[in-house]
């Protein structure tokens, strides 16, 4: 079985059990139970075997669903109250295996686990919502801070934090040294940041619920154009009026589209998407620069 936290785009703990208890017939293999915890992090293993005709069935079930409750502890760094009734012979036969900074970002990479939080922020999380701005942030720029900041006034609530895709539907993967280095930038300035493995935003609006996503006009437009979906209209609203019935919304902010600046208003927004689209007002938030520019400006 797996627990998945209430609240998506917060931390998982997936848990499995099983085992072979005493029952109504005599069994001619061990009386055992199994129990594995995982999370981002860590991978915790065992397995007990009981003392044959020692309990009932009801007792072992008790001992094991103590044991069960022991190892969801555990895993959650939570203390508990623990007091075995196991004997000296059912030795637990344990396995654990911590996973460093490299290997849950490369878990990432490769969809083992969805996302990795560094919470850089001194912001405390008052609410489930998160206003979320994602993007390659090479560089980060002070563009970048300013639009955040902007969305948190016109939301009026949420938890702010950035987001940046490992995985790029058009480039190959960013590899662990280059997440790395492009986290550093988000330490520096104390914002929170989400290496995710989702390039796709309906894929963002499933990880984070309720989400408010700050986008530029130019990914807006991208978003509306079927010629991004197989040149197929319905199945362009479809997958935005599913973004739009998990709660989400995306911010717009004026960018260069072509060469000239333009604002969510300058397009044609289908009518069962206009309140999934918020716009903001160019006099609330323009800088024409952008990473590209940055990095063409210092040779790279």
């Amino acid at each position: 079985m797996t627990f998945l936290d209430a609240s998506a785009g917060s931390p998982v703990l997936g848990v499995g059990f099983t085992g072979s208890l005493a029952s109504t017939r005599p069994k001619l293999g061990d009386h055992r139970f199994h129990l594995s915890t995982r999370t981002s992090d860590q991978l915790w293993v065992s397995t007990v075997t009981l003392s044959k005709g020692l309990r009932t069935r009801e007792q072992e079930e008790t001992v094991s669903s103590q044991f069960l409750l022991k190892g969801i502890a555990k895993a959650c760094k939570v203390e508990a109250t623990y007091v075995s009734e196991l004997n000296e012979s059912e030795v637990p036969d344990e396995y654990e295996s911590k996973f460093d900074e490299d290997q849950e970002l490369e878990q990432v990479i490769n969809g083992q686990i969805c996302f990795k939080v560094y919470p850089f922020s001194s912001d405390i999380a008052n609410t489930k919502r998160k206003i979320i701005l994602s993007g390659s942030f090479n560089p980060l720029h002070e563009g970048h801070l300013k639009l955040l900041d902007v969305a948190i006034s016109i939301c009026g609530d949420g938890y702010p934090c950035f987001e940046l895709s490992a995985i790029n539907a058009d480039k190959p993967p960013l590899t662990v040294s280059q997440i790395k280095e492009r986290v550093k930038q988000f330490e520096r300035v104390g914002k929170t940041v989400i290496v995710s493995n989702q390039p796709y935003f309906y894929k963002k609006a499933e990880f984070f619920p309720g989400s408010a996503f700050v986008i530029g006009a130019d990914t807006a437009v991208r978003l509306i154009d079927p010629k991004y979906y197989g040149n197929d209209y319905a199945k362009m609203l479809e997958i935005l009026i599913g973004c739009k019935n998990t709660g989400c919304v995306f911010l717009v902010a004026g960018r260069n589209v072509d060469g000239v600046f333009k604002v969510l208003e300058d397009f044609d927004v289908p009518e069962e998407l206009k309140g999934l689209f918020i716009s903001i007002p160019a006099d609330t938030f323009r800088l024409d620069i952008s990473s590209t520019e940055i990095r063409r400006s210092r040779g790279m």
